[in-house]
């Protein structure tokens, strides 16, 4: 069953106008990964929410940040580039970030990211990189079993905004039942 714009406002409500142009978007990437069903939809919701700032920013917020900068030379990134770290900064509903990640969304979205990393801010290819990225790092099957805390990890690399992924989780959870 898609997510209207409305429940999209129930569990995002400072989405605003975003809500209307994100959810067709999101519907057709939740479907095309198997985002589908209400534990999987409310734990993925949750999370681009937060990700994304309630679906306000398909970029990461510029700095550079001491993050930021943090991903100039990683190699775990695939940032081997002079540059890398800030042309492939995080991108998208759930902030695909690296030269190797944008390469592999790009390959499996074809799309070239590498040249052309700006079109992750795109609400169709900015959904459609959350929900390549929730597949591929097997989200589905921790969302079926309530493994919030297990997601948050594979997102984030750790649980840094937990309070508000949870209070998002419930939202969407109520919203979705």
């Amino acid at each position: 069953m898609p997510i209207t714009s409305q429940q999209m406002l129930q569990i995002l409500p400072n989405a605003g106008g975003k809500a209307v142009v994100f959810a067709p978007a999101l519907n057709t990437a939740m479907q095309h990964y198997q985002v589908v069903g209400p534990k999987r939809a409310a734990a993925f919701i949750a999370q681009i929410g937060h990700e994304s700032g309630q679906l306000r920013y398909v970029r990461e917020i510029c700095g550079p940040t001491a993050t930021q900068r943090r991903y100039e030379g990683r190699e775990d990134l695939g940032n081997t580039m002079p540059g890398d770290g800030r042309k492939y900064c995080g991108r998208g509903l759930i902030q695909i970030t690296g030269r190797a990640n944008y390469a592999a969304c790009g390959e499996a979205l074809g799309l070239d990211l590498i040249n052309h990393p700006e079109l992750l801010e795109l609400p169709q290819h900015a959904a459609m990189s959350a929900a390549w990225f929730w597949k591929q790092k097997g989200l589905n099957d921790l969302a079926d079993r309530d493994q919030f805390n297990t997601i948050t990890r594979r997102i984030n690399g750790g649980l840094n905004g937990l309070e508000d992924r949870l209070a998002l989780w419930e939202k969407a959870r109520a919203v979705l039942a």
